[in-house]
């Protein structure tokens, strides 16, 4: 046999649709990973791999039927163990040698190389490479060993006495390399070149393989499967956007990779179909109407250009039957009964005001040792209340603390009980409906946003400031009471609250204090410690050098500018653009390992207030300093002062001469205790200005 290319297919009963491209990927990675290790295939090897309802396969490149044999160099022992005073092997080598399927005559032709204070004798010999059976058969148990498995399940085996544990029974094993079959075996199953195709369309009850490179062409001609997942993806999306065509007015099916990923796993053979409902359905809100469609029947509402939703959708049918009537009026039957629960929600729920509802938060657990909805809500009252004073009128505060008083009514609606997706949302539809106003009602609506990465900010100022207040009472009780994440822990989204909270400062430019706001929410925690401020801050600070860092700002630049603590993180963005003008400079390396020298100095100082007594300057490089300080440290104040933190630092640069002439011919820790303190104290106040956009010594390499 030569070299040829290798399928795999394993054939199983349905696979979990949300884990399907996972365990596809990772059956063929570990597959091709173990073939290029036994040295069947090599780095030029190509995989395709396949993934549908029902199989696992993969498709791989250049697979050779046996291994290139290998020269291993084996240690044996010691000379001093292996041969005696005459240099004749011992019988402890002669029986090491015969294990290894040697004799005697091997002897002379061992190695010696030291090894480590002694010398040791080694036998070259060639081993026989891995033959494709034997080699396939291992990659395949490591393959099925390493699949991400969700759940796995135990089964019984033809014979009624063996069982298996794997996610799925398996009913057909192929392996071929070129168009022989590879003699291998798994769960229970010998390998042959046949399997099964569509479960009810299939134009034959068995699909034979010719050779490995026929597959996906003769499971889609015999089997009606589309074996790959990317291009039965792919097809669906076309079937998706001719439908959406078809039906007219511009209408598009909604967008989510997420419910296009899991239709693809549930079909072998996709057939959009166009179905309806009737218009009254859509004086719901059309969030509940969309996600009673994705979630609970795996449809594609259509929208209309405008983005507002229209009583039809389509359906990703696993069949095509040349009348589709029974599959379209099946579908419509079906998601009727949904559409009225879900408009019997929304009525029922119209009955009672927000307001109302607020008692009822009182009953509601939050967390066993932080109480109830209600003493939640009260909590985030207070630090709204303080957050709107700080950035607008009273109305604001007012606005806001009503908003906060409401924003968790909805989680006691019947709708929210049915779908926890929509909380917040339906409380703003209520709010209106209750005439509470726009302010009020996007606020609650968005004081869960953002809710992931990239998703938009509160739409007001209310929305705002609530959604800061709810995040900072959430971060704060669960680091009151010792909840932090640990590794890739987090059942709590601290990370992405912190994260929320430092988009909405940053992007907003908000200027509110970060530590006074951890001060301010954790106030309300008796049980915060002394060191749960320092832990949650740094927490805080942590998430925003991880963004600014994925944002494309170097590791030093935000080193620099996160080093100093800025409380407003709205400088946060004009803060590096500035030391990475700065960082351009030609004076930027020199003053940048200078002030990392300062920095040292100081550190080992006894006292250094930032004070300089200009009668105790002798030395003209200290008087030249002091001069240019004089200069140029009150124009760079003031546009430290002005936000110009660009403009201060270029300011700066103009001390390098006098600087670097200072280091040159002034000695700092002079005898005289007046001097030594004075030209410390011209050092801080040098550091002092230098350091007031950010810690520059953290530019220095």
């Amino acid at each position: 046999m030569s070299v040829q290319n290798l399928l795999v297919e394993l054939f199983v009963e349905e696979l979990p649709p949300k884990a399907l491209r996972k365990l596809g990927d990772a059956f063929g990675n570990v597959l091709l990973e173990q073939l290029r290790a036994l040295g069947l295939a090599t780095g030029e090897s190509v995989l395709t791999p396949f993934a549908s309802p029902r199989r696992l396969a993969a498709h791989v490149t250049a697979v050779a039927p046996q291994a290139a044999d290998k020269s291993v160099s084996q240690k044996l022992m010691p000379v001093s163990v292996g041969l005696d005073a005459a240099g004749q092997p011992t019988p402890a080598l002669l029986k090491k040698l015969q294990a290894l399927g040697a004799d005697a005559s091997a002897v002379a032709g061992l190695q010696r190389a030291p090894d480590g204070k002694a010398e040791a004798l080694f036998y070259d010999s060639k081993v026989k490479g891995a033959t494709l059976a034997d080699g396939l058969q291992k990659a395949l148990n490591e393959s099925l060993a390493r699949l991400p498995i969700p759940k796995v399940m135990t089964y019984q085996l033809a014979d009624g006495w063996s069982d298996v544990k794997f996610v799925r029974p398996a009913h057909a094993l192929v392996a071929l390399h070129g168009s022989e079959v590879v003699p291998i075996q798994a769960l229970g199953l010998q390998a042959g070149r046949t399997t099964q195709g569509h479960r009810f369309e299939a134009a034959m009850p068995k699909v034979s393989f010719a050779n490995a490179d026929s597959y996906a062409e003769t499971l889609a001609k015999d089997g009606s499967v589309i074996a790959g997942f990317d291009a039965r993806r792919a097809e669906i999306a076309r079937q998706l956007a001719a439908a959406a065509t078809q039906v007219g007015g511009g209408v598009q099916p909604i967008e989510d990779d997420a419910l296009l990923d899991e239709v693809t796993a549930l079909v072998e053979r996709p057939n959009v179909v166009t179905c309806q409902f009737e218009p009254e359905f859509l004086d719901v809100p059309q969030e509940c109407l969309i996600l009673t469609m994705k979630a609970n029947q795996k449809y594609f509402p259509l929208l209309d250009p405008a983005g507002k939703l229209t009583n039809r959708f389509l359906v990703v049918s696993n069949i095509r039957p040349d009348d589709a009537s029974a599959v379209i009026g099946g579908n419509e039957r079906v998601v009727r009964p949904r559409l009225a629960d879900a408009k019997f929600f929304f009525d029922q729920d119209r009955k009672k005001t927000l307001e109302s509802r607020v008692a009822g938060l009182s009953k509601v657990v939050y967390h066993n040792k932080l109480g109830t909805q209600g003493e939640r809500m009260e909590r985030v009252r207070a630090i709204a209340k303080v957050i709107g004073a700080q950035l607008g009128s009273d109305a604001l505060a007012q606005n806001a603390d009503r908003a906060a008083r409401l924003a968790k009514a909805d989680l006691l609606t019947d709708m929210v009980g049915e779908f926890p997706e929509l909380q917040g949302i339906m409380g703003g539809y209520y709010a209106r409906h209750d005439g509470l106003g726009d302010d009020v009602a996007f606020a609650i609506e968005d004081h869960y946003r953002p809710r992931f990465a990239g998703d938009a900010l509160p739409r007001n100022d209310v929305g705002l400031v609530v959604a800061l207040a709810d995040k900072l009472e959430t971060l704060a009780g669960l680091f009151a009471i010792g909840q932090l994440p640990s590794g890739d822990k987090d059942p709590f989204a601290l990370r992405r609250h912190a994260l929320g909270i430092i988009r909405m400062l940053m992007e907003k430019d908000l200027k509110l204090d970060l530590g006074a706001l951890v001060t301010e929410a954790l106030g309300l925690f008796p049980q915060a410690g002394a060191e749960t401020a320092q832990q949650l801050t740094d927490f805080i600070y942590d998430r925003l050098a991880g963004s600014l860092r994925e944002q494309g700002y170097s590791a030093q630049e935000v080193d620099a500018v996160l080093a100093l603590r800025p409380q407003r993180l709205g400088d946060v963005a004009k803060r590096l653009a500035a030391v990475r003008a700065f960082a351009a400079l030609p004076e930027a390396p020199a003053l940048a390992a200078a002030n990392k020298r300062i920095g040292n100095i100081l550190k080992k100082a006894d006292r250094a207030d930032a004070h300089v007594n200009e009668a105790l300057l002798k030395e003209v490089a200290e008087k030249a300093l002091f001069a240019a300080m004089q200069k140029t440290a009150p124009q760079a104040g003031k546009q430290f002062d002005a936000g110009d933190y660009t403009g201060s630092l270029q300011t700066l640069a103009a001390l390098r001469a006098p600087v670097d002439a200072f280091f040159d011919g002034v000695m700092v820790n002079a005898e005289e205790a007046d001097l030594r303190l004075n030209r410390l104290g011209l050092l801080a106040t040098l550091h002092q200005a230098m350091n007031r956009v950010a810690d520059l010594s953290r530019l220095a390499t």
